[in-house]
């Protein structure tokens, strides 16, 4: 069992910067990858970022690429998500998770935290 707890969600001016953390249980972190989704309100959770277990690799959505960057301290037990030139289409609740391959597919995973709210004003 893994258990995800996010944090650094809140309110932001557009063109602003946030940087969302997923803390980790458990001591098999450094095997899974790790995702970043978020679902706006009265939209589908999408992908947003993901990266493998060593961090050698990081997939984007389109939407994020140039602004976001994902990252991880298997040693910590945590992965990041730096958000640089926030949009008000930014605005959602943002999920890590966690699952054996780096995916943008939401069923690959296998363990969700509950979310934090990050909302970009304009």
């Amino acid at each position: 069992q893994v258990q995800l707890v996010e944090t650094g969600g809140g309110l932001v001016q557009a063109g602003g910067s946030l940087r969302l953390s997923c803390a980790a249980s458990g001591r098999t972190f450094s095997s899974y990858a790790m995702g970043w989704f978020r679902q706006a309100p009265g939209k589908e959770r999408e992908f947003v970022a993901v990266v493998s277990w060593s961090g050698g690799r990081t997939y984007y959505a389109d939407s994020v690429k140039g602004r976001f960057t994902i990252s991880r301290d298997n040693a910590k037990n945590t992965v990041y998500l730096q958000m640089n030139s926030l949009k008000p289409e930014d605005t959602a609740v943002y999920y890590c998770a966690a699952g054996s391959l780096p995916s943008d597919y939401e069923g690959s995973y296998d363990y969700w935290g509950q979310g934090t709210q990050v909302t970009v004003s304009s």
